[in-house]
């Protein structure tokens, strides 16, 4: 028992309803279960309905951006419905209200996107103009890269239902996040593993990001038996990476750190929303230097951009 507590150990999660976001509270609840020796059902589940899972007729950066998956959450924490929420790392916006605050992480799973399709083994095999359903700008930049006559349609939902629209031959294929698969028990309809080197994931993308109100002490020493301080570390340079960068959804942004010891490797990526150009780095350097890095990395495909004559 968490020998600091006052009274009963009890806490609220606030979470979105999907299934892989329930997953994600689940995990999040046994963890502080087994932290604190005491029963999951003292860590409620509270499932918030979120604007971004309510509207799925048109792209996230069209609706408002990526922010529209942690309002209601947000304002749940504001005024004290929930005691913390859980996310998705990569639905974090890099601006948080100023009552909001990052608790931490989760340790990350593996980052890496997969391919899903009954058609190729790979994009790179696809028939020529096939249809790819994806909502994420980076993938879709991506796979215009790679084979700029693919035809990228808006693909919304929840990992099942995208699944399903693959399957029923609405589309050639979609790009989804491997650590969802996991957390879902569907990693055996991953087609292909891509390498973070091929398709560099979205910052933050595995990794599962706790956050809390501001200064509330409590909560905060509460959820810290269950943080892992390197994926800290690693998510502290991703964001700040794009931060520099406002990346919004309405930019195609790649970005992927990597902790070894006490020393941190990064990849960045900037794409065209067409894929028609990049722009990528590679840094590296100590830990305590991990806010350092991101946005030094930013500058310089910042510097980069006129070159390339495109515009963030």
């Amino acid at each position: 028992m968490n020998s600091s507590h006052q009274g009963p150990f009890k806490l609220k999660l606030g979470t979105r309803g999907s299934p892989l976001a329930l997953a994600q509270a689940h995990m999040v609840q046994k963890g502080l279960a087994e932290a604190h020796g005491v029963e999951p059902s003292a860590i409620e589940i509270v499932v918030i309905k979120t604007t971004g899972d309510q509207i799925q007729d048109r792209s996230l950066e069209e609706a408002g951006g990526k922010g529209l998956f942690t309002k209601e959450l947000d304002i749940a924490l504001m005024n004290g419905g929930i005691d913390f929420a859980v996310h998705s790392s990569k639905d974090l916006p890099t601006l948080l209200p100023p009552e909001i605050a990052i608790a931490g992480y989760l340790p990350r799973e593996d980052a890496r996107d997969v391919w899903i399709s009954p058609v190729a083994s790979h994009p790179r095999d696809l028939p020529k103009g096939a249809k790819v359903g994806t909502a994420s700008l980076r993938r879709g930049a991506m796979l215009k890269r790679l084979r700029p006559d693919l035809e990228i349609l808006l693909l919304r939902g929840n990992v099942e239902t995208r699944l399903a629209k693959v399957a029923s031959g609405a589309f050639a294929g979609t790009l989804l996040a491997l650590a969802g698969l996991k957390r879902l028990g569907l990693e055996a309809r991953a087609t292909t593993i891509l390498g973070i080197d091929e398709f560099l994931p979205a910052a933050g993308q595995g990794a599962i990001g706790l956050t809390a109100r501001q200064g509330d002490g409590k909560v905060l020493n509460e959820l810290a038996p269950i943080l892992d301080p390197a994926t800290g570390i690693a998510l502290a340079a991703e964001r700040a990476f794009l931060a520099v960068l406002d990346g919004s959804c309405k930019t195609p942004i790649g970005a992927y750190a990597q902790v070894q010891g006490d020393h941190l490797a990064f990849q960045g990526l900037l794409l065209r929303p067409d894929g028609g150009d990049a722009v990528d780095v590679s840094a590296s350097g100590p830990v305590a230097e991990a806010v350092k890095i991101g946005e030094d990395a930013a500058r310089s495909i910042l510097a980069e951009l006129p070159a390339h004559g495109f515009k963030v």
